[in-house]
C-alpha cells in the first residue's frame, strides 16, 4: 500500500463532502463527474477504506470519511499556502466571477486591476447577469464567486455591505413627475416588483416604458427623459442621477450586497479576491454616507 496521499484526489474528496454530491464537485473544479468519481476510487483503494456512503440518495462520509476530511482541508490549505509564497507570480489557473449588472460600477473594475496585479497569470473571467441567475449557475459549481443583490442571505454567505435603493433618472429629468410614472427595468430584475408593490401602495399609477433584456436599453430610456429607475445608492453611472423627489415617490428598502464563494480549489486566490471586495464595498458604502 502506498503511504503517499494524492494531494488532487484529496482535493476531490473535499469538494465532494462539501457540496454533497460529484455532480456539484465537478463543477466546482472543473472537471468531468467520472474523473472526480476515479480520484475518489483511487484515494479509497490506496488507503483501504471506504470514505463515502453511497447508499442514499445523497452521499455522506463514513466514519473514516469524517476523520479525514479534517486533515484534508489542513493538508490543501498548507499546500496552496507554500505554492503562493514559493511561486513568483502566484497561481496560474482561472477565476470566474459573476457580478449584477446594477452593481458592476464603480467597485468591481477597482477590484479586478488589484487583483491582476496580484495575480498577473490568472485568467479573470466576469459574468453580468442577474442574482437569480447568478446563483443558479454557482449551484451547478459554473463560478467561484459571486455576488448577489437581495435581501436576506442564504447558508454560505456573507454580506459584504447594505446599500439604499433611490430613484434615478435624467440628469436634470422630468419623467418622475408624470403620472402614470414610466418604469424602465429589465425583465428579470428583482428591484422591479419591490418598486411596483411600493408605487401600488403610495397610490402612484405606473406602467412599464421598457421591459428589456439588457440594462442598455433601460439606460437609453431613463438618460432620455422617457422613464425612470432604481439602482442602489452609489451604483449610478455618469449619465444617470439620482431624483430629489421631495417625497412625491415613495422611499425604497436597503439591499444587501452579498458574497457567495467557493474555495474548494484555489482557497488563498479566492480569498484574497474576497478580500478586495470586502473592501471595494465597504468603502462604497461610506462614500454614499458621507
Amino acid at each position: 500500500m502506498s503511504r503517499q496521499l494524492d494531494l488532487t484526489a484529496l482535493r476531490s474528496f473535499v469538494a465532494v463532502a462539501d457540496t454533497g454530491g460529484v455532480t456539484k464537485a465537478a463543477g466546482f473544479l472543473n472537471l468531468t463527474q467520472s474523473a472526480v468519481s476515479m480520484q475518489l476510487k483511487r484515494l479509497e483503494e490506496s488507503l483501504g477504506l471506504d470514505l463515502m456512503d453511497r447508499s442514499g440518495r445523497t452521499i455522506a462520509l463514513t466514519g473514516s470519511g469524517e476523520q479525514l476530511v479534517s486533515y484534508a482541508r489542513r493538508m490543501l490549505s498548507l499546500n496552496d499556502e507554500v505554492y503562493k509564497l514559493l511561486t513568483s507570480d502566484s497561481y496560474e489557473g482561472q477565476i470566474r466571477l459573476g457580478v449584477p449588472h446594477d452593481i458592476v460600477y464603480p467597485a468591481v473594475p477597482q477590484v479586478l486591476r488589484q487583483f491582476a496585479a496580484a495575480y498577473p497569470r490568472v485568467d479573470v473571467r466576469l459574468t453580468s447577469s442577474f442574482t437569480k441567475s447568478l446563483k443558479a449557475q454557482f449551484e451547478h459549481g459554473e463560478m467561484d464567486v459571486i455576488l448577489t443583490t437581495e435581501n436576506g442571505l442564504d447558508p454560505g454567505g456573507e454580506t459584504l455591505t447594505e446599500l439604499q435603493l433611490i430613484w434615478v433618472g435624467a440628469p436634470g429629468g422630468t419623467a418622475w413627475r408624470k403620472r402614470p410614472l414610466r418604469l424602465a427595468y429589465e425583465r428579470d430584475c428583482l428591484f422591479r416588483p419591490l418598486v411596483q408593490r411600493r408605487l401600488d401602495a403610495a397610490g402612484i399609477p405606473w406602467e412599464v416604458a421598457v421591459d428589456a433584456e439588457s440594462f442598455r436599453t433601460v439606460g437609453a430610456m431613463v438618460s432620455a427623459d422617457l422613464a425612470v429607475h432604481t439602482l442602489l445608492e452609489g451604483t449610478a453611472i455618469n449619465h444617470l442621477e439620482s431624483i430629489t423627489h421631495g417625497g412625491a415617490l415613495p422611499d425604497l428598502t436597503a439591499m444587501r450586497v452579498n458574497a457567495y464563494a467557493n474555495t474548494h480549489s484555489n482557497e488563498a486566490m479566492v480569498e484574497d479576491l474576497l478580500s478586495l471586495l470586502r473592501r471595494a464595498y465597504r468603502a462604497l458604502k461610506m462614500k454614499s454616507a458621507a
